[in-house]
């Protein structure tokens, strides 16, 4: 990435001394420093890295109107100034020396706490990430932030609904930990009260099957670990008389007390980001290590990251307290909903499963009027149009966006009718064929398909399709956008207007049909229209909601790309240079292997159905799709195939000469149409 260097650094000082510090992180302590950091790995002429991590303690006003939009901070405990306190944790990464800053932040949003691709670059970008989830329990390693419970103007425990679904529990387990979300499960809320009859328990025994109530003295709030039935009364654990059974799914509904504010996470990210990048210094005289360093900044989000970054834009908080743009681009990779944090009793490790919310807020980054829902016209950028401090976006996803996380509507809306268009702030780049945060890339047809098996959870091997490298090339096209006004790549996706949009089925695909390999009928998840009662904002995702699990409007259109005769997709968007010379066949859905959801879809995993590498093979196989020995006639042939696609996506941008090198030698090495 190439960032701002000599003619900016007279305006970063005059920038550095002009503003004050009006971001309210109250105080920054860096409570380890190491110097080179990274293994003492030289980045380019930029050299080594610094590395400073700690926490710093921030307060918020809540009468201020771009903070009383978080849910609850008006119940929150107040300091003696009326402010509403939290403190989170940061890691900082700059270059050891200085002078060779680009003038660029990165903010990298983490992922469940986890930080993602976080590290030193050449062109001396600085890198930072801070905790914003607050039911995180904190832990070495994770960026991690505390937050208040809100509590009724009494003292007393604000209460209302909350729902937990059990899934794939092991075989007679008696007790289960009442928490949810994947990636790193988090607590759920406290129950109000241990009395069974004050809440519910069902069981369904197929996804679509009516739920049947469990006996309120069948159950418990208990744990039943080291002890019979009914157990020792715990808040935080589920025990079932004759234990659970793994034929169903478990839906517990009850009242829950004590949330916790988790909407000022979106407020520490804004103030974090203002800080380093404006501050001189906090409230007690402690130095901002980047200070008059940095002059844009990008956020920078995968998956959760990446819906974290939706909702921050659409909810204001690319805004700080000085009226100033915190983030000058944004970056959301494979992401397609908004972030379940802003409301009560949020659980923000959610991932689009049933009964989750995510997909009843504004979806698009135009204003599109949502007739399916009945809502009034509305976008995620209305709020930084407003202020002015809309970011350059790029929006990047693949396949599974599709199949697992309910992409369709933020391209053709909830009645999928008509194509949404771009405003000119965004860009959108779809990568055709990978996988959630894609695979790993390679040149081999693995003899044994269980070497790339999803750890047995899904039927099919994993989709080995890569991703990362059409982000990382694009990542500095939008450093470029951003840094120097170079204009970037054009939006590459499908469209309804050719045609390339179509619903999920093997028919309306042109999904061949592959002797012994599952077709994608039945594979999409659904996009639910749910309904979770009032006080609960849908178009923002904020508020409290009255109803869980919510009631159910119906199933909203969803459509898919198409495919050619191999059932590899055929639409517009960026192609890696493996699906440019295919192996097989790239899906974005896999099939469960087992457990609840046997034969449906197989999460947001992509799966792969290798072509036979001989055509007598194939013949036999009465496999439609021609065998590698067909395609390719040599290895020598197919790696200058491979090259050819290479260098074509290294002058399109969409790939970086040094993936690219990468990439032609892991074809030269791999075994495609060697003779054996």
């Amino acid at each position: 990435m190439i960032g701002l260097k000599g003619a900016l650094a007279a305006v970063l000082t005059v920038s550095a001394v002009a503003l004050p510090a009006e971001a309210r992180v109250t105080r920054l302590v860096i409570e380890e420093t190491q110097s080179p950091a990274f293994g003492g790995k030289s980045f380019g002429s930029t050299g080594q890295y610094t590395v400073l991590s700690g926490h710093f303690d921030g307060e918020l006003d809540p009468a201020d109107p771009a903070n009383a939009i978080i849910t609850d901070i008006a119940l929150a405990p107040r300091n003696r100034r009326g402010m509403v306190e939290y403190s989170a944790t940061f890691t900082l990464a700059e270059p050891t020396d200085m002078s060779k800053a680009s003038g660029v932040m990165l903010y990298q949003v983490p992922n469940r706490g986890h930080g993602i691709n976080f590290g030193g670059d050449a062109a001396g970008d600085v890198s930072l990430m801070s905790g914003w989830q607050g039911d995180i329990p904190p832990k070495p390693g994770l960026e991690t932030i505390q937050v208040p419970v809100a509590r009724n103007p009494d003292g007393s425990s604000v209460t209302g609904p909350a729902l937990a679904v059990f899934v794939n529990m092991p075989a007679g387990a008696r007790s289960l930990p009442l928490s949810g979300g994947v990636g790193m499960p988090t607590p759920r809320p406290e129950p109000a009260s241990l009395d069974t009859a004050k809440a519910t328990l069902m069981r369904r025994s197929a996804p679509d099957a009516e739920p049947a109530p469990v006996p309120s003295g069948d159950w418990a709030f208990a744990d039943c670990t080291a002890s019979p039935f009914p157990g020792t009364p715990d808040p935080h654990s589920l025990c079932l008389k004759d234990g659970f059974d793994p034929a169903f799914r478990y839906e517990l509904s009850y009242t829950a007390k004590d949330p916790l504010v988790l909407g000022i996470g979106f407020a520490a990210t804004r103030d974090i980001n203002a800080f380093f990048r404006h501050a001189e210094k906090d409230d007690a005289g402690t130095l901002n290590p980047v200070a008059g360093r940095i002059a844009k900044a990008i956020g920078i989000g995968f998956s959760q990251s990446g819906n974290f970054i939706r909702s921050f834009i659409h909810l204001g908080f690319n805004r700080d307290e000085a009226g100033r743009m915190v983030w000058d681009g944004a970056e959301p990779v494979i992401a397609g909903r908004q972030l379940v944090l802003n409301m009560r009793f949020a659980a923000a490790s959610g991932a689009a499963g049933p009964f989750e919310p995510g997909s009843e807020g504004t979806l698009w980054w135009s204003d599109y009027p949502d007739p399916a829902r009945g809502r009034r016209p509305a976008g995620l950028l209305d709020r930084c149009y407003a202020t002015k401090t809309c970011p350059k976006i790029f929006e990047i996803f693949g396949a599974s966006e599709f199949w697992g996380l309910r992409m369709s509507p933020n391209l053709v809306g909830t009645d999928a009718k008509a194509d949404i268009p771009l405003p000119p702030e965004v860009r959108r780049y779809y990568v055709l064929g990978v996988s959630h945060g894609g695979g790993e890339g390679g040149f081999s047809l693995a003899a044994d398909m269980k070497a790339l098996s999803v750890t047995g959870v899904c039927s099919l091997a994993a989709n080995p399709l890569p991703e990362l490298d059409t982000v990382r090339a694009l990542t500095a096209d939008l450093v470029d956008w951003v840094a120097k006004g170079t204009e970037p790549p054009a939006s590459r996706y499908p469209t309804l207007a050719k045609h390339e949009l179509v619903a999920a089925d093997a028919a309306a695909m042109g999904f061949p049909t592959i002797p012994g390999e599952p077709s994608p009928d039945g594979k999409l998840n659904p996009f639910v229209d749910q309904d979770f009662g009032s006080g609960f904002n849908a178009a923002d995702m904020s508020g409290a909601p009255s109803l869980e699990p919510p009631k159910l409007h119906g199933i909203l259109p969803s459509l898919v790309p198409k495919v050619d005769k191999d059932g590899n997709e055929a639409v517009d968007g960026v192609r890696p240079v493996l699906l440019q010379e295919p192996l097989g066949t790239y899906l974005g859905w896999n099939v469960a292997a087992g457990g609840f959801y046997k034969g449906r879809g197989c999460g947001f995993t992509g799966g792969w159905i290798p072509f036979v590498r001989t055509k007598a093979r194939r013949l036999e196989a009465k496999d439609p799709r021609p065998s590698i020995e067909e395609r390719y006639k040599t290895h020598e042939a197919y790696v200058a195939l491979v090259k050819t696609a290479a260098d074509k996506a290294v002058a399109d941008r969409f790939l970086l000469p040094a993936d690219a090198a990468r990439i032609v030698g892991e074809a030269e090495a791999g075994d495609i149409a060697k003779t054996r």
